[in-house]
C-alpha cells in the first residue's frame, strides 16, 4: 500500500513538474582557430560571442525557456581544414546537448566543420564568405555574410564609383591572392571579359600559397606592372604584414596605390603594431560586417571589456551569432535542433541587437541559408583606425582616394 501511495505521487509530481520544467541552462558553441595562423581571426571571434553570452544573460536569458542561461563552449579549429573537422566531431561527442553554433572564421576551416554540423542537425551560423557554403543543398547552415560572389559583383561597380568621384580612371588591375576558397570566389570575376566591363584591363595576378615565406617576388612583380589599382585578398595576419612592407619599399603603399582588399584580416588592430600607421593608412577592404553608427554604444562597451582597439568583424558577427540563436531559440519557445533551425528559416528580424548588429538592420535567410539583401560595406585605414565609409548611411568618415596620376 505504503509502494502504491509513493508511486502515484512521484507520477504526480513529476506530471505537475514536466509541464512548467525549462533547462537552466542551454549550451551553443564556437568553433574557431586559437592556434597557427589565423589564431588571432579566432581570438576576436571568441571576445565577440563571450560578450554577447554576457550580455544575453545580463538581460535575463531566454524568456521564452524560462530565463534559461546561455552557456558558450568553445572550440579550437587548429591551422587546417582536417584539424578543423576533427576539432568539431570531438565537440559534438563531448557535447551531445547543444542548440546551436557559430564558426569557423576561414572559408575552408568552415566547409570542414560544417559537413559535421549538418550530420549532426545542428544550427549553424557563419560569416565566412564562400559560395560553396551554401551551395550545398545543407538545411543547418545559414550565412551571415554576403557571399564572395556577391560581394564581388557589387565590389567592382562600386570601387570604380568611388575612383570616379575622386577624380580618377583605373585602367590597369593588379590582383595579389592566396589560394584560400574565399579569395578565390571573390576574384574569380574579376578576370577576362568581366574586367572589360569596367575599362580595366589585368596587368598582374599573383596567386600564392600561405604561409609566405618572401614577398618580395610578389611586389617586385606587382611594381613591374605599374597597376593603378591593386586588389589585394590575403586571409592571415603575417602574409599581410610581410606583403604591406614590401609593397611600400617598392614605392606601393597605399597612400600612392589604391590598395583594395576583402575580408577582416586586412582590419586586425595586430596590424597597428606589426605594419604600422603610415604603412597601412589608405588601405580600404570589403567587408560583410563593421562598427557602425548603429552600433557605436557596442564598440565602446566591446573596447572595454577586451582592450581591444576596435571591433572587428570576427567580433562583431560573432556577436550577433549568439544574439540569433537567442532569438531563434525565443520564437522556438525550444531548444531542440530542429526547432532552433526553423525557426532561423522562418526569421526575420527587425529590432534588436540580433538584427541591429548586422548592416542593413535586418535579418532573414533564404531557402539555402543566405542572408537576404546582405549589403557590401567598406572600410578604410585613417589616421591609424579602420573606418567604415560606405554605404554613406553608415559611414563614420568619407573615402579617401590617392591621386594615381
Amino acid at each position: 500500500m505504503k509502494r502504491r501511495v509513493f508511486i502515484g505521487t512521484a507520477a504526480a509530481t513529476l506530471a505537475a513538474g514536466g509541464a512548467t520544467a525549462q533547462p537552466a541552462e542551454v549550451k551553443v558553441c564556437l568553433i574557431t582557430p586559437l592556434s597557427g595562423a589565423w589564431a588571432r581571426s579566432g581570438d576576436l571571434a571568441r571576445k565577440g560571442a563571450e560578450l554577447a553570452i554576457d550580455d544575453i544573460n545580463a538581460a535575463g536569458g531566454i524568456k521564452a525557456l524560462g530565463g534559461a542561461r546561455m552557456k558558450l563552449i568553445v572550440a579550437d579549429t587548429g591551422d587546417s581544414p582536417e584539424a578543423a573537422k576533427s576539432a568539431a566531431q570531438r565537440l559534438l561527442s563531448q557535447e551531445p546537448d547543444l542548440a546551436g553554433g557559430a564558426g569557423s572564421e576561414i572559408s575552408s576551416f568552415t566547409l570542414a566543420v560544417t559537413e559535421v554540423t549538418e550530420r549532426a542537425e545542428l544550427p549553424w551560423l557563419t560569416l565566412a564568405y564562400s559560395d560553396l557554403l551554401t551551395n550545398r543543398g545543407f538545411k543547418y547552415v545559414f550565412q551571415t555574410s554576403p557571399t564572395a560572389d556577391q560581394q564581388a559583383s557589387a565590389a567592382m561597380p562600386t570601387i570604380i564609383e568611388l575612383a570616379k568621384s575622386a577624380g580618377q580612371t583605373p585602367k590597369k588591375l593588379a590582383i595579389v591572392m592566396d589560394n584560400t576558397p574565399s579569395p578565390a570566389s571573390f576574384s574569380k570575376n574579376m578576370r577576362g571579359a568581366e574586367l572589360e566591363k569596367y575599362g580595366l584591363t589585368l596587368a598582374a595576378d599573383q596567386v600564392y600559397t600561405p604561409p609566405l615565406s618572401d614577398a618580395a617576388p610578389v611586389a617586385q612583380k606587382v611594381r613591374a606592372a605599374r597597376p593603378d589599382l591593386l586588389m589585394f585578398l590575403p586571409t592571415s595576419t603575417p602574409d599581410i604584414k610581410l606583403i604591406m612592407e614590401k609593397l611600400s619599399e617598392v614605392g606601393l603603399g597605399a597612400r600612392r596605390l589604391p590598395v583594395i582588399s576583402n575580408g577582416a584580416p586586412i582590419g586586425s588592430p595586430d596590424l597597428l603594431r606589426l605594419v604600422g600607421k603610415d604603412i597601412m593608412d589608405g588601405t580600404m577592404f570589403i567587408i560583410a560586417n563593421w562598427g557602425a553608427k548603429d552600433n557605436a554604444d557596442l564598440t565602446t562597451r566591446f573596447k572595454a571589456k577586451t582592450g581591444e582597439a576596435w571591433i572587428t568583424q570576427d567580433s562583431i558577427s560573432n556577436y550577433g551569432h549568439m544574439w540569433l540563436l537567442k532569438e531563434a531559440m525565443e520564437q522556438a519557445k525550444s531548444a531542440d535542433r530542429r526547432k532552433v533551425r526553423e525557426a532561423l528559416h522562418t526569421m526575420d528580424l527587425t529590432t534588436g541587437p540580433g538584427a541591429t548588429t548586422f548592416p542593413g538592420g535586418r535579418v532573414q535567410f533564404n531557402d539555402a541559408g543566405r542572408r537576404i539583401g546582405a549589403p557590401l560595406v567598406i572600410v578604410q585605414w585613417q589616421n591609424g583606425v579602420p573606418v567604415t565609409v560606405y554605404p554613406p548611411e553608415a559611414a563614420f568618415a568619407k573615402p579617401v582616394w590617392p591621386k594615381t596620376a
